[in-house]
This record gives C-alpha cells, structure tokens and sequence, in this order.
C-alpha cells in the first residue's frame, strides 16, 4: 500500500553520476527493475541516499516510459524513506514489465533488490578488512 511522505529524496542530475553506477557493477535485476548503487559522487549535497531514474525505449512510446518512471519514482518514495539511509548513489533503471507488474510486486522487487546490494557490500567490507 503507497505511503505518503513529505520529504523529497533526493536526485542524481548529472550524467557522470549516472556513469559511475554502472561502471562499479554493484546492480541487481529483478522482473520488474534494475538496481544499480555506487558510493555518493563528489555532487551530493546530504548525507542520504540519492536516486537517479532512467527508462530506454525498449519500455515503449513516451507515454509508457513517462508511465514506468512515475511508478519507479512512486515505489522509491515508499522503500527508500522507510528502509534505507545508506550513502550510496541508486539508479532504478525501469524494464518492460515495470508497466505490467503490481505496485506491490514492484514494492517487493525493490526490497529484493536492496537486499542483494546491501549483502555484496557487507561481503567487499569483509574482503578488503581481511586483506
């Protein structure tokens, strides 16, 4: 069920940012979206997470692409402000069935997705503290 919160997450603007998270691989794919993370660029102003959207024309015409952000935007607004305080830079990177799945299919999507980056990371604190 959608949740409704005051507070603006905050926004990757800037193509390099966009970059940087897909050149450190750190991504999970789900049905409904791909999660990439990447640590805060030099651009961000809080402390918190910032979320970057970007849907291709695989999705679909204008509509359908204006459609599948919209969602993606609405589910981060939900996860994100309840569930994560990391600083980390994430782009929700939207898919085809990013339309034709349930918002709470998406909601859960997303928390998988979170799931998965926040164990590789602990997994790379443990290698670099053991090396």
């Amino acid at each position: 069920m959608r949740n409704i919160v005051n507070k603006r997450l905050e926004r990757i603007l800037r193509r390099p940012d966009y970059l940087r998270a897909a050149r450190t691989k750190n991504n999970a794919v789900t049905p409904g979206l791909i999660l990439q993370s990447a640590p805060l660029g030099v651009n961000a102003t809080g402390l918190g997470p910032r979320i970057g959207y970007t849907v291709s024309k695989k999705v679909g015409n204008a509509v359908a692409r204006n459609r599948a952000r919209r969602r993606l935007k609405s589910i981060a607004s939900d996860v994100f402000e309840a569930e994560s305080k990391e600083p980390l830079d994430f782009v929700l990177i939207g898919r085809v069935n990013t339309l034709k799945r349930s918002y709470d299919d998406l909601l859960d999507d997303l928390r998988f997705a979170l799931k998965q980056i926040r164990s590789r990371q602990s997994v790379d604190k443990l290698r670099k503290k053991n090396e």
